[in-house]
């Protein structure tokens, strides 16, 4: 679960096609709750070029856009921030999905201002915190 404008970010592993995504995941999960309209939008990112894997939770999720020319000069250089675990690059309204591990909000500001400051590329960001849900 995300806190921010995006409630909830699922990761789809071993697919071998984007015909099976539609069919055995966005066709379901699209009918949840119809009649009711319990899912009300929804927003799908395709990972084109996958960064490094990772086996820490991530703090935060930072969606960046950019020019085109720029984004593997741009994933290569969030890959050189200790704190980013991954940058991958995404079909959707955002270029870059970079997954950051930090202790507290704090040190996600303080990586966050890095990024802008010594990150060359960047055109537009925004940060999805994660929150931890238990049922």
């Amino acid at each position: 679960m995300l806190l921010g404008p995006m409630d909830i970010l699922l990761q789809f592993t071993g697919l071998k096609s984007l015909d099976e995504f539609i069919e055995k995941w966005f066709n379901p999960i699209r009918m949840i709750g119809a009649e009711d309209a319990l899912v009300t939008r929804s927003m799908t990112l395709i990972v084109i070029h996958e960064g490094p894997s990772y086996a820490e939770e991530p703090f935060a999720f930072l969606f960046l856009n950019t020019q085109p020319r720029n984004l593997e000069k741009l994933q290569k250089a969030l890959l050189t921030v200790p704190e980013v675990i991954s940058a991958d690059t995404v079909f959707g309204p955002y270029d870059l999905i970079c997954a950051i591990k930090v202790d507290d909000k704090t040190q996600l500001e303080r990586v966050i201002s890095h990024i802008h400051k010594n990150v060359p590329g960047i055109e537009g960001a925004l940060t999805s915190v994660i929150g931890s849900l238990r049922i």
